[in-house]
C-alpha cells in the first residue's frame, strides 16, 4: 500500500510543531490538522507542490510504499525507491548527541556534498 508519511519529513526538517508550521506558511487549519494527524488519503496536486516547495522535498519523500505480506515483487521494482527503512530518522536527536568538536567537521562535509549536487544552494 502506498501512503503518506508526513512525520518522517517533518522530523528530517526539524519541524517540531507541524500544525503551527503549516498554519504559519499559509495552509488552512483544517488542512494543517489533517497533515499533522496523517489523516490524508489524497492531496490536490497544487497542495502537494506547495508542501514539496515548503519542505524542500519531492513527492517521493512524503510517500512510502509498504508492501502487503503476500505481494510478490522483484527487488529491482521502482516502488522500492519509496519503501522507507524501518528506523525513524531523527536528525535533531542524532545531532544533539554529537560532541561539539565534531560538529564543525560534519557541517563542512555536508556543505561540500550539497555544493557537489547543487552549487547555488549555499550562496
Amino acid at each position: 500500500m502506498i501512503k503518506y508519511n508526513f512525520e518522517r519529513i517533518f522530523k528530517a526538517r526539524g519541524v517540531g510543531r507541524p500544525f503551527s508550521f503549516l498554519k504559519q506558511h499559509g495552509f488552512s487549519a483544517n488542512f494543517s490538522s489533517r497533515i499533522k494527524n496523517n489523516r490524508v488519503s489524497r492531496l490536490d496536486m497544487k497542495q502537494l507542490e506547495q508542501l514539496c516547495l515548503l519542505l524542500k522535498c519531492t513527492p517521493n519523500d512524503i510517500m512510502e510504499w509498504i508492501p502487503e505480506p503476500y505481494t510478490d515483487f522483484e527487488q529491482s521494482h521502482p516502488l522500492n525507491k519509496i519503501k522507507k527503512p524501518s528506523s525513524n530518522l531523527d536528525l535533531l536527536k542524532t545531532i544533539s548527541s554529537i560532541p561539539l568538536g565534531q560538529l564543525e567537521e560534519i557541517e563542512n562535509l555536508i556543505k561540500k556534498e550539497i555544493e557537489k549536487t547543487n552549487p547555488n544552494t549555499l550562496q
